[in-house]
């Protein structure tokens, strides 16, 4: 997995802080739409949060490691034959955090829902949920070449959701 460091991209709501806290920083990651991507993804946003000293709980670390891995995933089963590589970005704000996964494959999903009696399909859904949960938010959006990138940003304090 390829890390590209500091870089810009699209950012959660909120805008940019004018003072920025250490944690702060967006990083991206590339790797090769492969199986062997999906824990890869998984360890290095791991590892990227304990470094940066970013303060997340330990539910909002799994929140987020869960979401990595279910859009990584996607990209791999769906994206990989257009779209050879694929892009992890994390951007860590004073208040969220936002992973998101970009392909080149121009495919969009429709919605975040998914057939519960289906045995796929449930990834999008189950990302929508630890989203809501975490009191955050995520999307779907194309990107200038025509591919897509999918994002969710959770609050660094988990809002609780009855």
């Amino acid at each position: 997995m390829e890390n590209h460091g500091r870089g810009s991209g699209p950012r959660p709501p909120g805008g940019v802080d004018a003072d920025p806290l250490p944690y702060e920083g967006v990083w991206r990651f590339t790797a090769p739409a492969v199986d062997a991507s999906v824990p890869q993804a998984r360890h290095a946003v791991r590892d990227l949060l304990l470094r940066q000293g970013v303060p997340v709980s330990d539910d909002l670390v799994q929140g987020l490691l869960l979401i990595v891995s279910e859009l990584v995933t996607n990209a791999v089963r769906h994206a990989a034959l257009l779209s050879p590589m694929l892009a992890v970005e994390v951007a860590v704000g004073a208040e969220w955090v936002r992973v998101s996964v970009e392909d080149n494959h121009p495919y969009r999903p429709i919605a975040l829902e998914a057939d519960h009696s289906g045995e796929n399909g449930r990834g999008l859904l189950l990302v929508r949920e630890v989203t809501r949960e975490a009191g955050g938010v995520c999307d779907v959006e194309q990107t200038a070449n025509g591919g897509k990138v999918i994002w969710a940003a959770l609050p660094l304090t988990p809002v609780r959701v009855p």
